[in-house]
């Protein structure tokens, strides 16, 4: 709202000093005189003035600041009488004060007491403004008779509460003059004026001029046009403008705001769209002040060999053959956190040779304790190494972890049971790391496993957002117009989607990241599945039936982690 457009009260009390709130706790509403006056457009609308009875003892200093005495305010009103008429002279109104936190702290205390709801009113304090808009040179201080005279107001403040009110009103009008020269001329760019952003946000803020209010992505560039950050909102203008405000207090942002000249906006047809995008200009780009979503080809995999007597390997890509593979995991930490619980549930060997089902090797110190049947030795066959050892694991990854996750929860009850608990604690850790990647893979093998999948959601204009994802990729997005039949543009989306070649794996065409984006707001209760290609399934016994004890191991992990900490 431009501020000629919005109705001020610009309000002043005099209290009995000190806080609206005694050392013990209980509330000291010491208010004695209040004076407001309402103003829009510079032109004056109403005047609220009167003494107030604070019920208490007035200060000698503050008689002789003020000039009010006890004998002036024993006939005056209790605030009690008087709150419920002021309440209803701002309502609708923009409060301001000079150092509107003192002010407004006595009257929010007043309602506390006396049981009113404080209005959703908006403050503007001139005292903070002045700070932002004025320099030492012009002012030595905030002081408001130190401003009255720079502006020359009409009224001089004289500690009487109405007279300071109009002073205040002739200080705002000249700190609005003010605001022109710093391109704010709206009711929220004056607020956020007066918070304490930087001289780089304040600098910078044009770059959020003539950005579109819709979803999409936005991109931060440098001067030789590099990318040095990229987001995305459902309304970029909004989300660009916070940047430059005092909410934004992260110190990597206002490095990347000094090396900023201009902000890209990237219009999409909806929210989905946006997400993905901008995964995959970071994925493309790595901007320096991104932390998320930046190299998403640093993932591990635990893959089950091919050979004779299978084993795990952790590797970096996934590989069309006969290999099953766990995974994707964000570190070879998880990875390898995931690879100790299965060693613990399976005997699966963890020796790095090739083994040969002709010529045996020596043992390692693993079969010696019972860790490992010992293939290397030739102790067992290779179809009794693939039911005991190699099976299992390939069950688990495609559909039933049941007998791997049994195990594991045997050995906690029994270490606990035994009070070894830091033992139970640590093989609840790869129990959890492990359940964690089965139940992600499966969710991901199961859209990633359609060809073509249509879908929609109501659109918040009317008609419907559309999404066609070909195994797991978003391939197009678009809006349906309100009241048309959204068949036609489905299919106008199916010529110009784009062409997937899946390759191997639960993620064939896309990043995990992406497809989980997508699963996200499949998931969503209002999203209509259109058309599917393919039966859409989880297995019966898939890792999903143990989300309710991954959230529990989760929970007991978290706990142990914040105890630890403190």
């Amino acid at each position: 709202m431009p501020l000629s457009g919005v109705t001020f009260v610009v309000v002043d009390l005099e209290t009995t000093g000190g806080a609206p709130a005694k050392p013990d706790g209980s509330n000291a509403i010491g208010i004695t005189e209040i004076g407001a006056v309402k103003v829009r457009g510079g032109e004056e609308l109403g005047v609220f003035g009167t003494l107030v009875n604070p019920g208490e003892v007035i200060p000698p200093f503050i008689t002789v600041l003020t000039g009010i005495t006890e004998a002036m305010l024993a006939p005056a009103p209790p605030i009690e009488e008087v709150l419920p008429a002021f309440l209803e002279f701002v309502r609708g109104s923009v409060l301001v004060a000079h150092n509107a936190p003192y002010d407004v702290g006595f009257l929010k205390a007043a309602c506390a007491r006396l049981g009113y709801d404080w209005p959703p009113v908006k403050v503007l304090d001139t005292a903070a403004l002045a700070r932002r808009a004025l320099t030492r040179d012009e002012v030595p201080n905030r002081k408001l008779g130190t401003l009255a005279a720079f502006f020359r107001t009409t009224v001089t403040p004289t500690h009487r509460a109405l007279d300071d009110a109009r002073a205040t009103v002739d200080v705002l009008h000249g700190l609005f003059d003010r605001l022109g020269g710093h391109n704010v001329s709206t009711l929220g760019e004056a607020i956020e004026f007066a918070r304490a952003v930087t001289p780089t946000q304040r600098r910078k803020k044009h770059l959020a001029e003539g950005l579109p209010r819709v979803p999409g992505v936005y991109v931060f560039r440098a001067a030789d046009d590099r990318p040095l950050y990229v987001g995305t909102s459902v309304d970029i203008a909004t989300r660009v403008r916070s940047y430059f405000t005092a909410a934004e207090k992260r110190a990597r942002m206002s490095e990347m705001l000094n090396a900023a000249v201009r902000v890209e906006a990237i219009e999409c047809a909806h929210g989905l769209e946006a997400e993905v995008r901008e995964l995959r200009l970071i994925a493309a780009h790595a901007p320096p002040y991104n932390r998320r979503s930046k190299f998403p080809e640093r993932v591990v995999w635990l893959k089950l060999t091919t050979d004779a007597f299978p084993r795990l390997s952790m590797v970096r890509a996934l590989a069309d053959d006969d290999g099953t593979y766990l995974g994707p995991f964000s570190s070879r930490r998880a990875a390898e956190l995931a690879a100790s619980g299965v060693y613990d549930a399976i005997p699966i060997r963890q020796c790095g040779h090739r083994l040969s089902v002709r010529i045996p090797m020596p043992a390692c110190a693993l079969a010696e304790l019972g860790k490992c049947p010992a293939p290397c030795e030739h102790r067992v066959t290779v179809d009794d190494y693939d039911a005991m050892a190699a099976a299992p694991f390939r069950t688990a990854v495609t559909s039933d972890p049941g007998p791997l996750i049994t195990a594991l929860m045997s050995r906690i009850e029994n270490l606990s049971r035994s009070q070894r608990y830091e033992e139970a604690a640590v093989l609840r850790g790869r129990m959890a790391a492990l359940l964690r990647a089965l139940i992600r893979m499966q969710r991901l093998s199961g859209v990633t496993s359609q060809a073509e999948l249509v879908a929609a959601r109501p659109h918040a204009g009317g008609g419907w957002d559309l999404a066609i994802v070909r195994h797991g990729r978003l391939a197009a997005a678009g809006v349906s117009p309100p009241r048309v039949h959204p068949r036609p543009t489905i299919e106008t989306m199916r010529m110009t989607a784009e062409t997937v070649r899946p390759g191997p794996g639960p993620t064939p065409a896309a990043t995990a990241e992406e497809t989980e984006r997508i699963l996200a707001w499949l998931e969503r209760p209002e999203t209509r599945l259109v058309e599917m290609t393919d039966t859409w399934s989880s297995p019966v016994r898939g890792a999903a039936r143990f989300g309710e004890l991954l959230a529990r191991a989760e929970g007991a992990l978290s706990a142990n982690n914040s105890a630890v900490r403190s």
